[in-house]
């Protein structure tokens, strides 16, 4: 079973320009290499920061396979495989594995809320259809669905290859209890990227971020200074990357982290409506954030 830890970056996805728009492989595969190049632990395409939901089923896999070609083994990949169907998920899920995904992660998304007792029948299929490790991802922000520590607990006892969970609540309670119930067995993620000291402190695996597209040696150095136990260069680190972290995740990642990467001089086209563009006065404020990070 792969075992991840460290930094798991979230790539965009970067579209073509003109009103036939579609993937752009060339900018994607630069992306992945550069922050396979950059050191991060991991990469964790097609999730909300690859704006997975306005994708079609071909672009996803276009994606999918355009990730793990330039990962090349190098790191491990976890793709995001999640629908609002049960069968449109395990369909993901079987071509993750078949194209060479690490793993995979599932959130739960549904136009009807969702009973504990489905919740975790979804997820049973998804790992009955697969051999590679699942990673649930909590989000009730995106998705509309809670998943509760004890939730989250049960679901790793019973499922055999559901053997981590991204929390991006931010409740930090929620992480810890998870920790306490599994006796630490149960690895944990941060997925709230102004939590992440806090998080990290408290015994996350990870930090799962879509930063370093713009910026990854600060947030490889918070991570080094918690685990290292110099939790004052980490505080210090944080204190840095804490007004940026906090204004990518109010202006939505796609959104942000497209046009950081335009300011930085890296064009990766636009966020596909209806998602829109960085206005001018915060694109304005991000570039002033870039220069002091």
């Amino acid at each position: 079973m792969t075992t991840l830890e460290g930094i798991i970056a979230y790539p965009i996805t970067p579209f073509t320009t003109g009103d036939d728009a579609s993937i752009d492989t060339v900018a994607l595969a630069s992306l992945v290499d550069r922050l396979v190049c950059d050191g991060v632990h991991a990469v964790a395409p097609l999730g909300s920061t690859g704006e997975s939901a306005y994708l079609t089923d071909e672009e996803f896999f276009t994606v999918l396979d355009t990730t793990i070609g330039a990962a090349a083994g190098r790191v491990p990949v976890v793709a995001g495989v999640s629908d609002l169907t049960t069968a449109n998920t395990v369909r993901r899920a079987r071509r993750a594995q078949a194209a060479g995904a690490s793993a995979v992660m599932v959130l739960p998304v549904s136009y009807w809320k969702l009973s504990e007792r489905e919740i975790t029948a979804h997820f049973a299929a998804v790992g009955a259809a697969i051999d590679i490790p699942m990673m649930a991802y909590n989000n009730p922000a995106t998705s509309g669905i809670d998943m509760s520590p004890e939730l989250l607990v049960s679901m790793f006892e019973e499922i055999d290859n559901l053997t981590m969970v991204k929390e991006s609540t931010g409740d930090l309670s929620r992480m810890q209890r998870i920790i306490e119930l599994t006796g630490g067995r149960l690895p944990v993620y941060n997925g709230s990227n102004p939590l992440v000291f806090e998080a990290l402190k408290a015994g996350a695996a990870g930090w799962c971020t879509a930063l370093p597209c713009l910026r990854p040696q600060p947030c490889l150095d918070l991570y080094e200074a918690v685990r290292s136990g110099e939790l004052d260069r980490a505080q210090e680190q944080y204190n840095q990357l804490q007004p940026l972290l906090e204004f990518i995740v109010a202006g939505g990642l796609p959104t942000t982290i497209k046009a950081g990467l335009d300011i930085l001089g890296t064009n990766m086209g636009v966020p596909r409506a209806p998602l829109l563009p960085l206005d001018s006065e915060n694109r304005a404020i991000l570039t002033q954030m870039l220069s002091l990070v």
